[in-house]
């Protein structure tokens, strides 16, 4: 066994470069891992990527690798290098699309780990909390965090660009970073002991959390998953939360009374696509951004002639951003190439955009919107239809039917039947592909799916009937 012993990122991104030129496969190296460093991977070429310059073999790296490599390599579990070691061999000797495979045992823990980061990202932007000091050069404002990865240096700039006009540090366990509204640079560790204890901007905090704790959604267990306990010591709010849990009642009725609950406050007003798509990003409509991984937006052609709308992102489309990526998006690929509908022609998105489930164990399971959420991110269906302009539009299942048709509109009555639509020629709703994958029985599946795709080949005929070239 060949031990490595790198220092960062860097050097394992050299080391892996000779070792692949060397053919080392990886069970016959072991890394040793110390701090990661933010640097990048490989260097980007088109649709991939050389490594070893000097190399008499040219290895190349699928563009997704490098988003992928990148974030998890701030993943505080030591593995992270062997594994990513072993995947990048795999992708180098015969498998070129096993990012594709993510029911694969090493893609899927690399995407646990992506996701791991992410989300620690996601909490590093919303806990930390500065505190005003002074130095020589005047006013400063100082955080400590401690995150659950080696995240630090990565998320500096997000918050130099956050908060640009002011003099900032950010002090953690693995290193610090500073802001002095011009450059941004890099320090040493600190312990919490060492950062600043308390200021009057803790007040402050106080007085933004109690306007914006929602009683509605007083459930314990996921607001520790939102707010983990383990960040409670920096957070000045923490110590009100008791006290808004006892008010929570009387504060839920006055909420019902007043709020409404709508994403048209974030929809641009322009709805171009390269617009939308963004902009989605910073959606809080309703309460599912919260626990979601991102927003998923629609994608396809920008001039469709057929939109197809279901209900919401899958757990795979949390993770990866991207709509019917999942393996419900497989039954509708296949579906779709046998009705004859090519579905780089076609626009594809959801009813909602944020993932909505509940965690049984380690699993997230699905769990249907209500009716309000989807309500509440009608804006954004509405900004895509206007932004596509589509001839006909599938409804795939019941929820994005509703949205679309109003809830008198039902599957098992109206499904397979063209219906007038203010936003198209035309719209037909059929069944949800999940719906075939819950399917116990294999000859009721199979029996279901054949109708599924009649359905599609309506759609097909309708797009030749209209005269229009697809």
């Amino acid at each position: 066994m060949r031990v490595v012993r790198v220092e960062g990122f860097e050097d394992w991104r050299r080391e892996a470069r000779a070792l692949l030129a060397a053919e080392v496969r990886p069970e016959q190296v072991s890394f040793q891992p110390s701090e990661a460093s933010q640097d990048s991977l490989f260097e980007e070429d088109g649709p991939s990527a050389a490594m070893g310059e000097t190399q008499t073999a040219r290895i190349t790296v699928p563009r997704g690798f490098l988003d992928l490599a990148e974030t998890v390599a701030l993943h505080r579990e030591e593995r992270r290098w062997d594994l990513l070691y072993r995947v990048l061999w795999r992708v180098n000797h015969s498998e070129r699309h096993l990012l594709a495979v993510d029911v694969d045992e090493d893609v899927r823990e690399l995407l646990l780990m992506e996701k791991a980061v992410r989300r620690d990202i996601h909490k590093m932007h919303a806990f930390v909390r500065f505190r005003k000091v002074a130095d020589e050069e005047g006013e400063r404002y100082v955080a400590w965090h401690r995150p659950d990865h080696r995240i630090v240096f990565a998320v500096g700039p997000w918050f130099a660009r956050r908060f640009g006009a002011m003099r900032w540090s950010i002090l953690t366990p693995d290193g610090s970073v500073h802001w002095d509204t011009r450059e941004l640079t890099h320090g040493p560790p600190v312990t919490q002991s060492e950062a600043p204890q308390g200021d009057d901007m803790e007040e402050l905090w106080r007085s933004y959390y109690a306007s914006i704790f929602n009683p509605a959604r007083v459930k314990v267990k996921a607001m520790k998953a939102e707010m983990p306990v383990r960040h409670w010591a920096t957070l000045p709010e923490a110590d009100i939360i008791p006290q808004l849990l006892q008010q929570a009642s009387q504060r839920e009725v006055q909420m019902r009374e007043t709020q409404k609950t709508s994403a048209a406050p974030f929809v641009p007003g322009d709805h171009r696509l390269e617009v939308l798509a963004p902009a989605v990003q910073r959606c809080q409509g309703c309460e599912l951004y919260q626990f979601a991984t991102q927003a998923v937006f629609g994608e396809g052609a920008r001039q469709a002639l057929v939109m197809f709308v279901g209900e919401q992102p899958g757990d795979v489309e949390d993770v990866k951003g991207r709509p019917f990526v999942g393996p419900a998006g497989k039954v509708l690929d296949e579906a779709l190439a046998e009705a004859g509908i090519d579905r780089r022609e076609v626009y594809v998105t959801n009813a909602v955009k944020h993932f909505k489930f509940e965690e049984r164990g380690k699993r997230r399971i699905h769990k249907t919107p209500r009716g309000v959420e989807v309500a509440a991110c009608k804006p954004w269906l509405e900004a895509e239809m206007d932004a596509v302009q589509p001839k006909l539009i599938v409804a795939l299942g019941a929820t994005a039917a509703v949205s679309l048709m109003g809830r008198d509109f039902r599957i098992t009555r109206d499904r397979g039947v063209f219906f007038p639509h203010p936003r198209a020629e035309a719209l037909l709703a059929t069944v949800h592909p999940s719906y075939l994958l819950r399917l116990p029985d294999p000859q009721q599946k199979a029996e279901e799916y054949v109708k599924f795709v009649e359905d599609l080949r309506l759609v097909a005929e309708r797009v030749r009937e209209l005269g229009v070239a697809r």
